[in-house]
């Protein structure tokens, strides 16, 4: 496809998916994952989340801000390699507050101990089965029937380091 543009398929898919797993290392270099609830996407690609100042994976992110992020829904999947920085910026967090944000964090977007964190992805990588289950139970049909490898769905990886 000649106009297929990688950023923009994965802005998409990334948009409609509410949580990631967001994955840091602690102190032992031990990678750590927990799940969060994307705040923003906006394809310039920037994600965002809200956090504790005193929680762990702020620790984490102080200490090495190299993280992993990977995204699921029942038809797709994103790996993300990033960077992630502790972001103390109340207008930015009101604009992103909401009901969700407050079950979680009840002391409100303009407490102290409320920040952000903004992860900048460098590489990302992302399978899509356009069609959902259906689409790729046929594909999986096709193939046992034809005995040719089952072709499921898209797959790229995107780089989206600056300069690149």
């Amino acid at each position: 496809m000649a106009d297929h543009d990688p950023v923009r398929t994965l802005a998409k898919l990334a948009g409609g998916i509410r949580i990631g797993m967001l994955i840091t290392r602690d102190e032992h270099d031990h990678l750590v994952g927990r799940p969060m609830a994307q705040q923003e996407t906006e394809f310039d690609g920037d994600m965002w989340f809200f956090a504790e100042r005193g929680s762990r994976k702020v620790a984490h992110i102080t200490a090495s801000p190299h993280v992993g992020l990977t995204l699921t829904s029942s038809d797709t999947w994103i790996s993300i390699d990033g960077r992630a920085v502790v972001v103390e910026d109340r207008m930015k967090a009101r604009e992103l507050w909401n009901a969700w944000v407050e079950a979680w964090l009840p002391q409100g977007p303009d407490d102290p101990s409320v920040v952000l964190i903004k992860v900048t992805p460098t590489t990302a990588e992302y399978w899509d089965t356009p069609g959902g289950k259906v689409a790729s139970a046929l594909s999986f049909l096709k193939s046992k029937a034809t005995g040719e490898r089952y072709e499921g769905g898209e797959h790229e990886v995107v780089d989206l380091a600056e300069g690149s």
